[in-house]
């Protein structure tokens, strides 16, 4: 389990720097459809055909309607990282501050959730949910996964998507509002990111091989399922566009596949040096174009 100093530390630096999105975002003023949602570099069509085909007015509601996505994709995944660490700190010494920093994380995805929750409805988007066997597998996971699998799984959510969101709280062409749930989201995330590193490995001190094989797979399976579940495809329908050709030129899109690899090259790294990044393994990052 994460060390007491750097538990105590995590908890210094949350008293120290924390927001609250009630009174930081700005949710009174209405929304200028001048603004792109995320970053357009960062939209599954950018760089394709029909991307520059669309009107400008179609690129900013198609950015809108995906940054909405992939806010509703973390709210799923931020539930079942809440459960899966109250489980594994059920009953333990509450005195200890890795304990107590368990909390202090859980009661920010509270309010991330909320506030994903609300800037999604401010984008004007509908609830968007992973595919139904998508939902069912995270119940499963959410279930069983214990140790290293769990927070690796949960390190990979929160990496993948700290890169996007640190490119989109700063674009001044993003929404103002988007830029600043990004900003809290990217500050209070890092002390997350550091405490999901340090329990996986705290977690694999001693792991043997056909552990960690096992680790490495399922790890990189849940990975697969988070990344293709960002972008919902109703997102193409909510913005005017013909979905079955938007799905075509998105999967064929090597722009984006790019984005992807190169925002998770820091996260390999530590995965590979925790033994984490076997072949097999390998296979589903490829798939999920993280590698």
């Amino acid at each position: 389990m994460t060390s007491q100093a750097v538990a105590q530390r995590l908890l210094d630096s949350s008293q120290a720097l924390s927001y609250d999105p009630t009174t930081e975002v700005d949710w009174e003023t209405p929304l200028d459809e001048s603004h792109h949602g995320m970053s357009p570099e960062w939209c599954s069509l950018y760089g394709t055909a029909y991307w520059a085909e669309m009107t400008p007015e179609q690129q900013r509601e198609l950015t809108r309607q995906e940054s909405a996505s992939v806010a509703s994709t973390g709210i799923w995944f931020e539930m079942i990282l809440q459960q899966m660490v109250l489980r594994d700190f059920y009953a333990k010494d509450p005195t200890d501050p890795a304990f107590q920093w368990a909390l202090t994380e859980i009661a920010d995805e509270c309010r991330h959730s909320i506030m994903f929750a609300r800037g999604a409805a401010k984008l004007g988007a509908p609830a968007y949910r992973p595919s139904r066997l998508v939902v069912e597998l995270g119940r499963i996971f959410k279930t069983v996964a214990t140790g290293e699998s769990a927070y690796a799984s949960i390190l990979v959510a929160e990496e993948v998507l700290d890169v996007m969101q640190r490119d989109w709280m700063r674009d001044e062409r993003v929404a103002p509002f988007v830029r600043t749930i990004n900003n809290i989201h990217v500050v209070e995330e890092s002390r997350h990111m550091k405490f999901a590193r340090e329990e996986t490995k705290e977690r694999l001190r001693g792991a043997g091989w056909l552990r960690r094989q096992i680790d490495a797979l399922v790890v990189s399976i849940v990975s697969y399922f988070i990344v293709t579940s960002m972008v919902n495809p109703k997102v193409y329908a909510n913005a005017g566009l013909d979905t079955k050709r938007a799905l075509r030129e998105a999967k064929a899109n090597q722009q984006y596949k790019s984005m992807m690899r190169s925002s998770c090259a820091g996260l390999m790294e530590f995965l590979n040096s925790a033994g984490l990044l076997t072949k097999p393994a390998t296979w589903f990052y490829q798939r999920a174009n993280l590698i």
